[in-house]
């Protein structure tokens, strides 16, 4: 596991750390991903989830209050409350509370049925965790998977915000989203943020929680220190 800060620009500190595969020799997610069968699935979003968990603590996690984004396959996930018990036991035998998780989904993978991604998500909810709809703006789904059901949180997708500050319909865009997102309680992350500029723009746009190589770049089985420009 590599691990990249996510960070809140009013406090300047790091809200969340989010936990990003990687092969055993450093090889890329994508990589590691492609190996990903459905014979397969549950066995490495599993896996996932506990490598997660024992990398963070072990990297220092508990020596603050941030939390772990964990990014979880959907189609992987027979039984919400069955599937999350390893996931449980990791947690409590690392000392992890488990009020500082948040799971990730994309809609980049596509969805045999959104019905139980609602059914999960309501899940997690209820057993206090957040979730979070990672990549949106691309991928299989966007403002439909939006108006089914509302996570804790959307990152907005990297593409959408690169070169922002020098675009007024990008901005335009991301604009609007970030005040639907405001006016039904979902809080918004800009991943991707490489430049300054693009800083700048989403913050301007009342963006506060910020995930990119400009801040931090992901540090393999270590929790990096985000640096504000």
């Amino acid at each position: 596991m590599a691990f990249q800060p996510i960070v809140h620009l009013p406090s300047g500190k790091t809200w969340a750390y989010e936990a990003l595969v990687r092969g055993a020799d450093g090889a890329s997610a994508a990589s590691v991903l492609a190996q990903v069968t459905p014979e397969n699935r549950y066995a490495f979003d599993q896996r996932c989830r506990v490598e997660a968990i024992e990398r963070a603590v072990a990297a220092g996690l508990l020596d603050g209050d941030a939390r772990l984004s964990i990014n979880f396959l959907p189609n992987a996930v027979y039984s919400p409350k069955a599937c999350i018990q390893l996931t449980l036991r990791t947690a409590q035998a690392t000392g992890l509370p488990t009020d500082r998780l948040m799971f990730e989904f994309t809609e980049n993978e596509k969805m045999a049925d959104p019905d139980h991604v609602l059914t999960i998500v309501a899940a997690y909810r209820e057993m206090g965790f957040a979730t979070a709809l990672d990549d949106f703006g691309a991928g299989h789904a966007g403002l439909n998977l939006l108006a089914r059901f509302q996570p804790d949180v959307i990152k907005l997708d990297m593409e959408l915000l690169r070169g922002i500050d020098s675009s007024v319909p990008r901005r335009l865009i991301v604009g609007s989203m970030v005040e639907l997102c405001r006016k039904l309680g979902v809080a918004v992350i800009a991943e991707g943020i490489e430049t300054r500029g693009e800083l700048e723009a989403v913050q301007a746009l009342g963006v506060d929680l910020v995930q990119g190589y400009l801040l931090a770049k992901p540090a393999f089985e270590a929790l990096p220190v985000a640096v504000l420009p």
